[in-house]
């Protein structure tokens, strides 16, 4: 905790000299000024545990970094290169119309609650409408999806999965740009685990029937010819694991 400043007693004067004006209160080592509003300045000083409703009653909204919220710390993520945030907005466009059909919605990077957890998934597809709110809990997931960004390769892989499957979210989805071959992998929750039930790479069509029907050749996430490279077995990692997806 930031400590409190507290003002010296100032010294007796003689009744004959001027009282000098009075000196501001030094500030004690580590003391910030803190902020009226919310501001990522509160970082600097707040040493207390967080949660997701901390962040949101004193982060301010961001349209730059993610800032998500794990096991009590604020993660901080900047935004991923030109690949994935390409075929994010593609993939969210095409599976958005295919979710409305079965009277679901999709959301691109929006706030899921976790218990004390702050998720910001790539894509979040809900079984209610999000419309006027600003978070949703996780028991409204029906998928939720991550495409893998090469600097937080474990967390999309291992981590985050673990989390959503924790907290009994039905399907994962996982886009995957490695070595700009892309490839998809979709998994469903079966005893408390993530289980592939489909997965394609580029120049094959990636295919799913649930939560609701919707078909796409990966290659077409980059919004250009993919160049010729030897892709990695569909699906790749196991959510949660190291193991390897057969398609």
């Amino acid at each position: 905790m930031a400590q409190a400043a507290f003002a010296p007693e100032p010294a007796p004067q003689s009744p004959d000299l001027p009282s000098p004006s009075p000196e501001p209160a030094p500030q004690s080592p580590g003391s910030v000024d803190r902020p009226t509003g919310p501001s990522f300045d509160v970082l600097r000083w707040h040493d207390e545990p967080w949660t997701a409703q901390l962040a949101l009653d004193l982060l301010p909204e961001t349209n730059g970094p993610k800032v998500e919220v794990l096991s009590g710390s604020v993660i901080v993520t900047p935004h991923a290169g030109y690949d994935h945030q390409n075929a994010e907005l593609d993939l969210a466009y095409l599976l958005k119309q295919a979710a409305r059909r079965e009277k679901l919605w999709l959301y691109a990077e929006a706030n899921i609650i976790s218990g004390a957890d702050l998720f910001i998934p790539d894509i979040v597809i809900l079984d209610v409408p999000g419309g006027g709110r600003t978070t949703m809990d996780i028991g409204h997931a029906v998928l939720l999806g991550e495409v893998v960004s090469p600097g937080n390769r474990r967390k999309d892989v291992i981590d985050r999965p673990r989390e959503y499957a924790a907290a009994g979210v039905p399907f994962f989805l996982r886009v995957d740009l490695r070595n700009r071959v892309p490839t998809i992998a979709l998994f469903e929750l079966a005893d408390g685990e993530y289980r592939p039930v489909a997965a394609a790479a580029a120049g094959t069509t990636f295919v799913m029937r649930q939560p609701f029907e919707f078909s796409i050749d990966p290659a077409d996430l980059l919004g250009e010819e993919a160049p010729v490279a030897e892709a990695e077995p569909p699906g790749g990692e196991t959510p949660g694991g190291e193991g390897d997806v057969e398609g």
